[in-house]
C-alpha cells in the first residue's frame, strides 16, 4: 500500500480527484476505462473521489447502465455534479421562447456562449462548477494527484485551477487526443488559437499525458517534443469477464449462422449502407450465408436523437435480409450475446489514430472477424497475424462482399488450435493488466513529484503563456 507522511507525521493515503465524467453508471464506452482506472488506484491504497455527472443527466444523454457499479470499488467516493446538457432537454415546458420560436438561432447562440467560456462547445459552460467542485475537495480532503479524463476537455481548466492554486501535480488522459483530429487526420486546431494556447500550458506542466495507440503518442510528441518523455500509450484492451468462457456455439448453415456487431453505433449512415448492401450481396452469393443473420447491438444516438435517426432506419429496412436491432447490451450480458454468435464484424470511423477498445474484447472471443474501417487504422495493427480475420478492405463494397463470405467458411473450417491462438493473442490487452502498469507508473511518479513539478518557463498567474501569445481568462 502507498502511504505519505502528513505534517504532523501521520500515515495517511495519497488522495486522487479524478474527473471522469462519464463514470458509470454511465452507458458511455468510456466508462469501462475510468472503472478500471479508479479500482487500480484503490488496489494501490489510494483514497480516490471520482467527480461526474448525475445519472438523470446520463438518462438524457446516453442512458445508462446499472450493472457498471457493481465492479467498482465500493470504497471509491463518487461526487456527482448537477450538470447536464442544455440542448438534450426535451421538457417543452421548460424551454425559452428563444429556442421554441428559433430553435436554430438558439442552439447557435448556446455554442457561442459555451466557448466563450472555454473552447469547447457543448460542454465550455461546465467550467466554473468543474474548478470549483475541485477546490472544494481539495479543501476537504487534501489531494495528491489530479487525474483528467477527456472529454469533455473543460476538465482541463478544472485540472489547472487547482495546480494554480495549490500546486497539486496533475496528469491528462486524453485517450484520443485533442489538437488531432483522430477521424479524419490532421489537425483539429493550429497552435496558437485558445484551444492550442490551452492544451501547451496543460501538457508544459502535466505529470504525464496518457493516449490510447502509437499515432496519437507520436502526434503529441512531435507537437511537443519538450514533453515527449512523459506521453505514455495505454491502451483500453479488454475486460476477461465480457468473453464467453464456454466454446462457441456449434455453427447450422441450415438453420443460419449469426454475424454480431457490437458496440455504439456512432458511424455514417454511409458507412452502414456499404455494409448492408454488401450483406445482401455476400447472402445472394453464398450458400453458407443464404439464411445467415445479421444482428446489431449497442447505443444507437442520444438524447431526442437515440434509436431514433438514419441510422436506425437503414437497419429497419434491411429485416428482409436478416438485419435486427436488439438494443443497448448491459455489461453484464456482454458474454451471453456473444456465445450466441458466429462471427463478428468491426465497423469503426477513422483511421490510423483511432483503435476502438472493442477491437481486443472481439479479438478474445475466438470468433472470425470481417473489418469495415479504413485499411491504414490502428484496429488493422491490433489485428495483424489474426488467423480468423479477414483482413481491412476499407467501404469497398465488392471487397467485403467476399470478407462475409471467407468469414462464413471461417466460422465452419477454423479449428480448436486457431481460436486458442487467436485467444492467445488477446491476453496481453486486458484492460486490467494494461491499466495497472499505467496506474502504477502515474501514482509512483505522483508521489515522487511534490518537490519535482515539471516546469518550461510558462507563467503560473493564470493569466498569460509565453508561448502562442494567447490569453487564458
Amino acid at each position: 500500500m502507498n502511504v505519505h507522511t502528513s505534517s504532523n507525521d501521520r500515515k495517511v493515503p495519497p488522495h486522487l480527484i479524478y474527473l471522469a465524467i462519464g463514470f458509470p453508471p454511465a452507458a458511455k464506452s468510456c466508462a469501462y476505462r475510468m472503472r478500471e482506472t479508479a479500482n487500480q488506484f484503490r488496489q494501490l491504497g489510494w483514497d480516490v473521489t471520482v467527480v461526474t455527472i448525475a445519472a438523470e443527466s446520463w438518462e438524457r444523454d446516453s442512458g445508462l447502465d446499472v450493472t457498471l457499479l457493481e465492479q467498482v470499488d465500493p470504497e471509491i467516493r463518487v461526487v456527482e455534479l448537477p450538470l447536464a446538457r442544455e440542448d438534450l432537454e426535451t421538457d417543452i415546458r421548460k424551454f425559452s421562447e428563444e429556442r421554441a420560436l428559433r430553435p436554430v438561432k438558439w442552439l447557435s447562440n448556446l455554442r457561442k456562449r459555451e466557448t466563450k467560456i472555454f473552447p469547447e462547445p457543448v460542454f465550455g459552460s461546465w467550467r466554473a462548477a468543474l474548478e470549483q467542485a475541485v477546490l472544494d475537495i481539495h479543501e476537504q480532503h487534501p489531494a495528491d494527484l489530479l487525474l483528467a479524463s477527456c472529454v469533455p476537455y473543460v476538465n482541463l481548466a478544472a485540472a489547472w485551477k487547482l495546480y494554480e492554486i495549490h500546486r497539486v501535480p496533475y496528469a491528462v488522459d486524453f485517450r484520443d487526443g485533442w489538437s488531432i483530429d483522430v477521424v479524419n487526420g490532421g489537425e483539429a486546431f493550429a497552435a496558437d488559437s485558445e484551444a492550442g494556447v490551452w492544451e501547451r500550458r496543460i501538457l508544459d506542466h502535466c505529470l504525464s499525458l496518457w493516449v490510447v495507440n502509437d499515432p496519437i503518442a507520436d502526434h503529441y510528441r512531435q507537437r511537443y517534443p519538450h514533453v515527449a518523455d512523459r506521453v505514455h500509450v495505454v491502451r483500453n484492451g479488454y475486460d476477461k469477464d465480457s468473453v464467453p468462457s464456454i466454446k462457441p456455439r456449434q455453427p447450422d448453415p441450415e438453420a443460419g449462422l449469426t454475424f454480431g456487431y457490437l458496440g455504439t453505433v456512432n458511424y455514417s449512415t454511409r458507412q452502414l449502407q456499404v455494409v448492408l448492401d454488401a450483406w445482401r450481396e455476400a447472402r445472394e452469393r453464398e450458400p453458407l450465408l443464404r439464411n445467415a443473420r445479421f444482428d446489431i447491438r449497442g447505443h444507437i444516438g442520444a438524447g431526442a436523437n437515440r434509436e431514433a435517426n438514419g441510422l436506425t432506419e437503414l437497419i429497419r429496412a434491411a429485416e428482409a435480409d436478416g438485419v435486427s436491432f436488439g438494443g443497448p447490451v448491459r455489461k453484464a450480458e456482454v458474454p451471453e450475446v456473444y456465445a450466441g454468435w458466429d462471427a463478428l464484424v468491426l465497423i469503426l470511423i477513422g483511421g490510423r489514430y483511432v483503435t476502438s477498445g472493442k477491437v481486443y474484447e472481439y479479438m478474445a472471443t475466438g470468433l472470425p472477424i470481417v473489418s469495415v474501417h479504413e485499411v491504414d487504422h490502428d484496429a488493422s495493427r491490433v489485428l495483424a497475424g489474426h488467423p480468423l480475420w479477414t483482413g481491412a478492405c476499407g467501404l469497398d463494397e465488392l471487397q467485403l462482399v467476399d470478407s462475409f463470405r471467407r468469414a462464413a467458411r471461417m466460422v465452419l473450417e477454423a479449428t480448436e488450435a486457431e481460436r486458442a491462438g487467436v485467444r492467445a493473442h488477446a491476453d496481453p490487452f486486458t484492460r486490467e493488466s494494461l491499466m495497472r502498469t499505467g496506474v502504477r507508473q502515474l501514482a509512483d511518479r505522483a508521489l515522487a513529484a511534490r518537490h519535482d513539478l515539471p516546469g518550461d518557463g510558462v507563467a503560473l498567474d493564470g493569466i498569460k503563456s509565453d508561448h502562442g501569445g494567447g490569453v487564458l481568462a
